[in-house]
């Protein structure tokens, strides 16, 4: 991804597919080394009913992805997945896939799992309006806790900047 591109062409969020497999897969492995899911478990998500998946683009480049789970009978969903491929990260693109991926949920509590050391995503969660509700002991596959977050959200404010999610 050359730097030119990233100076000139926006930040468009928009579904993901089946079709983006390899693109979501590789990005997966890229953000998480140490977690990253099977290919099996992408395609997966890629596909099941009551799953919101969706990227970012940046001209053709897939630079970003979100996969939530749409629980509706216990007024919640998870956030399963968030990824911003390195070279695109504090640019606000995993702000705007959070923020997509709650108005597309369309349920009232949002909840997540992020490991401590994780600061970055605990920064972004942090000022997404997310709060922690539990920790889950050696969650990850080292040994590491998993901090549960939770976000409520208001009907009134789907979006915390209530601007479009092109940029």
């Amino acid at each position: 991804m050359t730097d030119d591109l990233r100076q000139v062409a926006p930040v468009v969020v928009v579904p993901a597919t089946w079709r983006d497999l390899r693109a979501v897969w590789d990005l997966e492995k890229l953000c998480f080394p140490e977690d990253s899911w099977p290919w099996i478990d992408i395609l997966a998500a890629l596909t099941f009913p009551d799953t919101v998946r969706l990227k970012a683009l940046v001209g053709e480049a897939t630079v970003g992805f979100i996969v939530g789970d749409r629980r509706r009978s216990e007024g919640l969903g998870w956030i399963a997945t968030l990824g911003v491929h390195p070279g695109y990260r504090r640019r606000g693109i995993g702000a705007m896939l959070l923020d997509r991926c709650e108005i597309d949920l369309g349920v009232p509590r949002v909840r997540l799992t992020l490991r401590p050391s994780n600061l970055g995503a605990r920064r972004l969660y942090d000022l997404a309006g997310y709060q922690q509700i539990d920790l889950w002991q050696r969650y990850y596959r080292n040994g590491e806790d998993g901090v549960v977050m939770e976000k409520l959200i208001l009907p009134d404010h789907p979006s915390r900047d209530g601007g479009p999610l092109v940029r």
